[in-house]
């Protein structure tokens, strides 16, 4: 009976240091940091442009110095009194992507990045370490943060724009808390925003594992409101005056819908709970993107919408990569053959095992040939990443691979099963 009183005892210490681990060290607020990312192919730096404190944290209370994705980036936050790491974030950007078209050889350019970490009670010291092409990671900034700092500017306490929950699982504290955005949608168009957000929620939580981990996710629908209807297509010679300046065309590609302006995202939804973002554009011309941990950005008009948001958000949440690839293309720029992805789907073979090897059938031959997917739906398939050869996804089909797929194979829901208990337990 002591035995079993003692163990107890240490069980429930055990529990409450890790409950407590959050506000040992942190507020309840979140500090938002904006950088500035400039280079070219071979180089890039990163300046801290400003500091900003926003109202409440909405972001993960568990496994705070962990990471679960390795991401083409990470932020690294370490208590300046202790030296001890307090938390990590992992991020890709797209200036992270830009460097590896063919533009960046001939010119330097720079991009805005802001990443919210939990508003420290101390001093600490902010690391930003960036991926290499051989999958290092090297520091690329270090900086102090002073709390009290009067120069922190505080953000979110005014100018609020209307939102509505569209789905709320649990508290925004113990709930992983996804804004839902609306870009080129007109102040009489927002009856028409709030139907697109459902259904993007609606289709995100009817795929698995989202469908089964419903109770972990609030979704909230914010009205951002744009003075034009309808997004750039700058192809068309169309530029439109809309809440984040989104456009088609990014790196030349008819159907990449980005945005650069990344610090116009955060200061609008400042006073609102989120962690992960949702951008829908209001437009019929098809395309999207997805950037992790950053934003999906999708379009509502076209057929495609709803797999689409899903497939995007696999990429912007879930650090998904893409399973697609054109025959006859082989190329080593985005994902070179001899480095191991940091994505989970994907795999060049060079350190697979700790990926999807456990949910192979036994006698499953690496690599499968696609001949055999009947017999082995889970296998390494050759043709992902954009490449034919070389990069090798898990099943013949996927919702990270066509949009006519009924949902993520099982490496990928494996993935995100993973990532979102990493978030809430």
């Amino acid at each position: 009976m002591k035995y079993f009183l003692l163990s107890l005892s240490l069980l429930l210490f055990t529990t409450v240091a890790r409950c407590q681990n959050f506000d040992d060290y942190f507020e309840n607020k979140s500090l938002r940091v904006d950088y500035i990312f400039t280079g070219d192919d071979k180089s890039q730096t990163v300046s801290l442009e400003q500091l900003n404190q926003l109202p409440l944290w909405a972001g993960r209370r568990h496994h705070l110095g962990e990471l679960c994705r390795q991401g083409n980036g990470q932020i690294k936050v370490t208590d300046q009194s202790t030296g001890k790491c307090i938390y990590m974030e992992s991020f890709s950007t797209l200036f992270q992507e830009w460097q590896t078209i063919p533009e960046a050889s001939t010119v330097r350019k720079s991009f805005e990045n802001s990443f919210l970490i939990p508003f420290p009670k101390s001093k600490i010291d902010v690391e930003v370490l960036l991926r290499e092409k051989d999958g290092t990671y090297n520091p690329a900034l270090k900086h102090t943060v002073d709390p009290q700092d009067i120069l922190i500017k505080k953000k979110g306490l005014k100018n609020i724009p209307p939102y509505t929950i569209v789905h709320q699982g649990g508290a925004t504290d113990k709930s992983i808390n996804v804004v839902i955005l609306a870009e080129g949608y007109t102040l009489s168009e927002m009856g028409k925003f709030r139907e697109h957000a459902a259904i993007a929620c609606e289709q995100i939580l009817a795929h698995s594992p989202f469908d089964e981990m419903r109770d972990r996710f609030n979704f909230i629908a914010v009205e951002t409101e744009s003075k034009d209807s309808g997004v750039s297509v700058p192809r068309e010679s169309r530029w439109n005056e809309t809440a984040f300046h989104s456009h088609f065309d990014t790196f030349y590609s008819d159907r990449y819908l980005t945005t650069s302006n990344v610090k116009d995202i955060h200061n609008m939804i400042a006073g609102i709970p989120y962690a992960h973002i949702i951008i829908l554009a209001n437009t019929d011309v098809y395309g999207g993107g997805g950037i992790f941990n950053a934003y999906t950005l999708t379009t509502t008009g076209h057929p495609d919408f709803k797999p689409v948001v899903v497939h995007e958000f696999g990429h912007s949440f879930g650090g998904l990569a893409d399973e697609y690839f054109y025959e006859g293309d082989t190329f080593s720029d985005t994902y070179p053959f001899d480095v191991e992805p940091w994505e989970p789907n994907i795999t060049t073979l060079v350190d697979f095992k700790p990926k999807w090897n456990n949910l192979l059938a036994k006698g499953t031959p690496v690599p499968t040939s696609v001949s055999m997917a009947d017999k082995y739906p889970v296998g390494v398939f050759e043709g992902a990443g954009y490449s034919s050869k070389g990069i090798y996804r898990p099943a013949a089909d996927c919702r990270m691979k066509t949009n006519t797929c009924r949902g993520f194979c099982p490496a990928c829901r494996k993935a995100l099963e993973q990532l979102i208990k990493f978030y809430t337990e």
